[in-house]
């Protein structure tokens, strides 16, 4: 690590093998956390390169607990996180809204990091138990049309690393890396980021993985389609700028979509869409995510048809269907 150390303070990157087989050492405990918490430190002084990204992507996919979900046609709608909005759960909550809509979902979740709530910690406040076992997770995806992959249990290897990211208590590389290594390697994924530069990253990532993919950025900052502001999107064949108007929905104030100030009002907000009863801010801003992770798995369709499709599964109760019959076979 001495020598690796060396070669990064010196201003020099890693290529991919490298970055990969420094990601399993760590994994592995060959170093001191005063060396990890260095190495870390170095892509907090500058951004992490493609090929280290695909080198650290590759490591966790190595260790990981796989998920066999092949059979099926599945979508993972995941953010950064680190953008310091403090959103309510917007893509968990379109998770369900697309599954209740009839698509497959692979959610890979985590608990928070920029907000007081993440997807972990609201399921879990509402009663959802994390699993890695194989058979119940598929047999969730069969009857609810969606599993929830809580990334600690799929993910051991990063244990050893999570004392000295607490530590740190700032956003590291492993917040890029989330959205990255659903060990359910979906066909479809429609993921949020925090900055235009974290964009670019992952099309240079997703370009070269055989899944359809948009990538999702507010202009105002938000690892969302936030509907505060115009929104890019970066997809397989597409890169543009979109008004929320253009997609026939209003322009929102930040303040409308907070996640408030504890898990409970976190939870409150989540049961409150899935039973109609938000807010519209808060309906249509779900909506529009929902819409997008729709369009992502058939780009054919017009957005109109995808935010109808999404609209009818809250509206109509599916989404709400969803997330209790992934509680009752939990």
């Amino acid at each position: 690590m001495k020598q690796i150390l060396n070669q990064l303070f010196e201003h020099q990157h890693l290529d991919k093998e490298q970055a990969r087989e420094i990601l399993i050492n760590i994994a592995n405990q060959q170093y001191n956390p005063s060396q990890v918490a260095a190495f870390i430190t170095v892509f907090l002084m500058r951004s992490v390169s493609v090929e280290e990204l695909k080198g650290f992507r590759e490591a966790l996919l190595e260790l990981c607990i796989k998920v066999d979900f092949s059979e099926f046609n599945t979508i993972d709608l995941c953010g950064t996180g680190g953008d310091g909005k403090n959103t309510f759960n917007i893509s968990t909550l379109s998770s369900f809204v697309v599954a209740g809509a009839g698509y497959k979902v692979a959610k890979h979740g985590n608990y928070g990091v920029s907000s007081v709530s993440g997807s972990s910690n609201v399921l879990e406040h509402l009663g959802f138990r994390f699993t890695n076992d194989h058979d119940l997770l598929k047999k969730q995806l069969e009857k609810a049309n969606i599993a929830f992959l809580h990334a600690p249990l799929f993910h051991p290897a990063m244990k050893s690393v999570a004392p000295i990211r607490k530590e740190l208590g700032v956003k590291t590389f492993f917040n890029m890396l989330g959205p990255l290594v659903n060990p359910s390697m979906p066909q479809n994924q429609i993921v949020g980021v925090f900055d235009l530069k974290v964009m670019r990253l992952y099309h240079y990532i997703y370009q070269d993985l055989n899944r359809n993919y948009s990538i999702i950025h507010s202009l105002d900052g938000y690892d969302e389609i936030s509907l505060t502001s115009p929104f890019k999107l970066i997809g397989n064949t597409k890169e543009e700028i979109i008004e929320p108007e253009s997609i026939g929905l209003a322009r929102l104030k930040k303040e409308q979509i907070t996640g408030g100030e504890s898990i409970e009002d976190a939870a409150q907000i989540f049961m409150n869409v899935l039973r109609n009863k938000a807010t519209y801010a808060q309906k249509n801003v779900v909506i529009a995510n929902s819409a997008m992770a729709i369009q992502c798995i058939h780009p054919e369709l017009p957005i109109e048809d995808c935010i109808d499709q999404a609209r009818a599964s809250i509206e109509e109760g599916k989404a709400f269907q969803s997330f209790n019959t992934l509680l009752a076979n939990n």
